[in-house]
């Protein structure tokens, strides 16, 4: 087998790029490019998006309709809130307290019925030009993560400009922005002496002296001037230096360090993966990462899949909506109260954006299959919890039907819901980026900020 040596001649353009991941402590080429630099937007601001797979249901969650026939309004009873007139579903009775830090919106719909497909609408504002009921199509624009990291660029000390905990959502592609856009994927948070992949400089490595590596990494930089003098690779000591600051920069280590908090706190967040994921995601959020995303599929006792909304009637043989909603709820409800108030509590609610939403929503009529209740896909009507922002909580957005089955006030779609983020990070989201072919390409098409939640 033919090998090469930075110091005996040219190696190939592969065999360098190796060398370099393996140099900067086992980063993949995706996470290299993440740290690059790009130019500053004009807000130090971020949303939290806790991002519902699958689709809850709002009739379990935010939009009960308790006066519906028995066979539309679901197996829960609502709970009153702080704020008088609006309810929400008896398994979240410590956000029920809370309602005056939060706003729901009860009318967003949209026409993609399969989890891809929806999903790739509501994270990029752009609907497939081809449905796909098999939910394995991937985006063919970038998610507003994507587009945050392009227009805003690496943060103060090198943190990425978007992460996804434990992973980014996976069916979004940076496409024509490029991979150095993707997010940085954080890792799970509840493992044991938790390190965010590939941030340790010594991975990968027999040893661990950066001096070692900063040789190395002036051996790329000759590498660079000697074997392609035609300019074809300008610019990869920055490339390479901007993410060796990735792994040594302090402030990032400590952005990741959840140790730093104190123990009373990561119990009230809950020592679950939502729960650390949340408190990940405000540390993050506070030391200036644009988007963080809180995504995963990860199995939990009783639950084939826990990040799963997917509530069919007996999707997964003996599986019930009932069990589920429980056990999900049992995370979220804490998690999602202790991020909105520990935003509060440290004067960050102008800064950070929470928003908690799914694909779309959930059939009205409630399907049955070997003794389990279950409801099917329903973009036509479906939930949103926003809170933080600097935007107007304390009411309810929107209004659906008795049997929540579609808007009938203040309808609103995912691109609206997406123009007021885009505005929240100082992104106009009628500006365009520039696709393959060189073409500008609107970032939303359409979709006009929410009024009602902006002050």
């Amino acid at each position: 087998m033919r090998t090469h040596s930075l110091c005996s001649g040219p190696p190939s353009r592969r065999t360098f790029l190796r060398a370099g991941a393996l140099a900067l402590g086992g980063l993949s080429t995706a996470q290299l490019a993440a740290a690059r630099q790009a130019a500053r937007g004009p807000k130090d601001t971020s949303v939290i998006l806790f991002w519902m797979w699958g689709g809850p249901s709002q009739l379990e969650t935010w939009d009960m309709k308790p006066e519906a026939p028995v066979e539309f309004r679901g197996p829960f009873r609502p709970v009153s809130t702080n704020v008088s007139g609006i309810e929400i579903c008896e398994l979240f009775p410590q956000l029920a307290k809370i309602a005056d830090k939060y706003a729901l919106i009860r009318s967003l719909h949209h026409e993609m019925a399969s989890h891809n497909d929806g999903s790739i609408e509501v994270l990029t504002g752009k609907t497939p030009l081809k449905a796909d009921p098999t939910s394995t199509a991937f985006s063919d624009h970038p998610d507003f993560g994507m587009v945050t990291s392009r227009l805003r660029g690496v943060a103060a000390g090198g943190l990425p400009p978007y992460v996804g905990i434990p992973n980014k959502p996976f069916m979004t592609r940076p496409v024509y922005l490029g991979v150095s856009h993707n997010a940085f994927n954080a890792g799970d948070p509840t493992a044991g002496n938790y390190r965010p992949p590939n941030l340790t400089v010594d991975a990968g490595l027999n040893g661990s002296r950066l001096g070692d590596r900063r040789q190395l990494l002036a051996q790329f930089d000759n590498f660079r001037r000697t074997a392609e003098p035609s300019g074809s690779m300008d610019g990869i000591d920055q490339f390479h230096r901007q993410a060796f600051d990735l792994l040594t920069s302090r402030r990032v280590a400590e952005a990741f360090d959840l140790n730093q908090e104190p123990m009373a706190l990561r119990e009230r967040y809950g020592r679950t993966l939502w729960g650390q994921s949340c408190l990940l995601a405000r540390r993050l959020a506070e030391a200036g990462a644009g988007v963080i995303s809180i995504d995963a599929l990860a199995p939990k006792a009783g639950m084939p899949l826990y990040f799963s909304w997917d509530d069919h009637a007996n999707a997964q043989p003996g599986w019930d909506m009932t069990t589920g909603m429980r056990l999900r709820a049992a995370d979220m409800d804490p998690a999602m109260t202790a991020l909105i108030e520990d935003i509060h509590e440290r004067g960050l609610q102008q800064k950070i954006a929470v928003v908690a939403v799914g694909e779309f929503g959930r059939t009205p009529r409630i399907g049955q299959a070997n003794g389990c209740i279950g409801r099917d896909h329903w973009p036509q009507a479906y939930s949103a919890l926003v809170a933080g922002g600097g935007w107007q909580t304390g009411q309810v957005i929107g209004k659906t039907s008795s049997n929540a089955d579609h808007p009938v006030e203040r309808p609103l779609t995912p691109q609206d819901l997406l123009a007021t983020m885009y505005r929240h990070l100082g992104i106009d989201p009628e500006s365009s980026l520039l696709d393959f072919a060189g073409r500008p390409t609107p970032i939303l098409s359409t979709g006009k900020a929410i009024d009602e939640l902006l002050s």
